[in-house]
This record gives structure tokens, C-alpha cells and sequence, in this order.
């Protein structure tokens, strides 16, 4: 080898040597965000995910001095988002909102395009919130009671968020519990199908309890009971399931932030930091509970435990109920 080739060959190294370092840095946290986020929810505006979603762009958005940008996108059971963020550059810009709904739907669906568990991280577990099922004011049921005897004389048509979302779980875990035959009506999301029960085109509905709390506050629809152990301080008039006699119905949709999963680690834990950050702060405390949220606050571990517990425990109760995704 010449003495220029060798030159350059030390030169190529010495450059590689430096570049590595740069490259690792650069794949760290320390200058990140330098470019606006993207923050998929795969649901429509005005639902329980997107509110949530909401508060915490703006918040860390403020915190990172850089633009978090929801990009609603619904369709296809809320996989239509979740694939997107899956297959999104693992570079820090695209985050999920994720619920419940994404645990369920990897038992639900056969062929989905992405694994929950192989392609996501979990970053940041946010908030929780029981359901909630109500009636137009119009309706003359008033109790569970009296639901569950209309029930067993004619069959009800419910409707829900979607198939395989938490109001439908909590819709068949009703129907399961009480042994009666409930009609199902998916919407896409939950504002969708608060519209048609406020315009008395359904016979009740199973909610999220921030999608239907002001609506059962001012009057326009009665809550017959909720999903969670122990009564709501937003609504504590509205009995539990258990206090009604029917027990089975326990249920608590959940909110959280994911990412694709090969994100360089010191990123993830930045935007944990943060999201855990923000929902611990007294304003969006206050704010997320006046609408029915539990803030939770917890951080990566703790969420993939509860990701991998929802998904053994839906498994069984889809085959149980047969629950079918279209």
C-alpha cells in the first residue's frame, strides 16, 4: 500500500472514530425535539383519546419549545393509526395514543399488520376512566333495574365507540353478566354515537365517562351505572354495577403513550418524563378529572404490565363472547 493510500485509510478511520460518537449522539435525547412531532390518535376529534392527547401535546409540547401535532386518524377498529405509527422512522417524531381498545384488538383481529408487543413501545400510561351506561332524558327507564326489564321483554339496541372498544366490551360484558341480547351498533368513536342517543336514535349506549359526563351534568342523558369498584366523585349519584345487583361489569378504559419500539431508548424516556410530567401537574390534573379521568402518571415498565395483563385477559373474554371485529 502506497504511502497516500495509507493516509487515507488513517484518515477513514480517524473519520469513522469520530462519526460513530456524533452518530450516537445524535441518537440520543440531547437534541431532541428539533423538528415539530407528529402525534397519531387513532380515533375522531372530540373522543376520550383525543382530549387526553390534547392536553399532553400542548404540554409537553410547551416543555419541549416545539409543535406536537394530533393527527387524527380513525378507521379499522383504531388499527388504521396504530399501523401508521408502527411503521413510522423510530426517530422520536411519531407517538400513539393508544387505549384499551389496542390490547383487546390483538386477540380480536387475525391478520393485523402490526403486533402491539413487537412493534410498539410503551412510554408513558396516563390516565384511566370507568364506563358509563346512559340513556336519553327522554327515556322512562330510570334505574338498572328497570333497563334490565325492558331488556328481557324486547331487545335493546346499544351502541359503542366501535368493535372491540372499551364501550363495547362493557356492552357485552353487560349482556354476558345479565343474560340478555343486546343489539350492538359500532360508530366511529365515541362523540358519533353520543349524537345518535341524544337525537333518540338508540336505546342506550355504553360511554366513556369523559365523553358523557357533561351530557348527564346538564341533564341530557341519565346515567344508570358505572363500570368501576367504587362510585365516581363526577357523578356520585349514579350507582356502581355491583351496588345494582349485577355483578361482572367491572371495567376501566385506560389512555397511554407509545412509540415504535426500536426509538433510540434516551428519547423514549425523555418524552415519558415529560407526558408522566404534565399529567401530574395541578392543570392538567384538575382538567383531566373534571371530565371524568383517573390520572395515573405511570412510566414504561409499569405500562407494558398492564398491556400484557390486558391482552391475556381480553383473549379469553373475546373467545368467551365470541366477540367478532366487524
Amino acid at each position: 500500500m502506497t504511502t497516500r493510500r495509507l493516509a487515507l485509510h488513517a484518515l477513514a478511520s480517524v473519520t469513522a472514530m469520530t462519526v460513530a460518537p456524533s452518530l450516537a449522539i445524535a441518537q440520543g435525547s440531547g437534541d431532541f425535539p428539533s423538528k415539530p412531532i407528529r402525534y397519531i390518535v387513532p380515533f375522531p376529534p372530540g373522543g376520550l383519546t383525543d382530549v387526553m392527547a390534547r392536553m399532553i401535546a400542548v404540554n409537553v409540547g410547551a416543555a419541549f419549545k416545539q409543535s406536537v401535532v394530533v393527527d387524527n386518524r380513525a378507521g379499522a377498529s383504531a388499527n388504521l393509526g396504530a399501523d401508521l405509527a408502527a411503521k413510522a422512522a423510530p426517530d422520536g417524531y411519531t407517538w400513539l395514543a393508544v387505549t384499551l381498545a389496542h390490547a383487546v384488538n390483538q386477540s380480536l383481529f387475525t391478520n393485523l399488520p402490526y403486533s402491539l408487543e413487537k412493534h410498539l413501545a410503551p412510554v408513558a400510561h396516563l390516565a384511566t376512566s370507568p364506563l358509563v351506561l346512559v340513556v336519553n332524558e327522554t327515556n322512562p327507564i330510570k334505574t338498572l333495574a328497570e333497563f334490565l326489564t325492558q331488556a328481557r321483554a324486547k331487545r335493546l339496541n346499544g351502541g359503542s365507540s366501535g368493535n372491540g372498544t372499551p364501550p363495547h366490551l362493557g356492552l357485552e360484558l353487560l349482556a354476558h353478566s345479565a343474560k340478555i341480547d343486546l343489539t350492538h351498533v359500532p360508530y366511529k368513536g365515541g362523540a358519533p354515537s353520543l349524537n345518535d342517543l341524544l337525537g333518540s336514535q338508540l336505546d342506550f349506549i355504553v360511554s366513556n365517562m369523559p365523553e358523557c359526563s357533561g351530557f348527564v351534568k346538564s341533564g341530557k342523558l341519565r346515567a344508570l351505572a358505572v363500570t368501576s369498584g367504587k362510585r365516581h366523585p363526577l357523578l356520585p349519584d349514579v350507582p356502581t354495577f355491583a351496588e345494582s345487583g349485577l355483578s361482572g361489569v367491572e371495567l376501566e378504559n385506560w389512555t397511554g403513550l407509545m412509540m415504535p419500539i426500536d426509538t433510540p431508548k434516551a428519547i423514549m424516556e425523555k418524552v415519558s418524563t415529560e407526558a408522566i410530567r404534565a399529567v401530574r401537574t395541578k392543570e392538567v390534573n384538575d382538567r383531566v378529572a373534571a371530565i371524568g379521568f383517573t390520572p395515573t402518571g405511570l412510566g414504561q415498565a409499569e405500562f407494558d404490565e398492564i398491556i400484557k395483563k390486558d391482552i391475556s385477559r381480553w383473549r379469553e373474554i373475546v373467545k368467551i363472547r365470541n366477540i367478532q371485529a366487524g
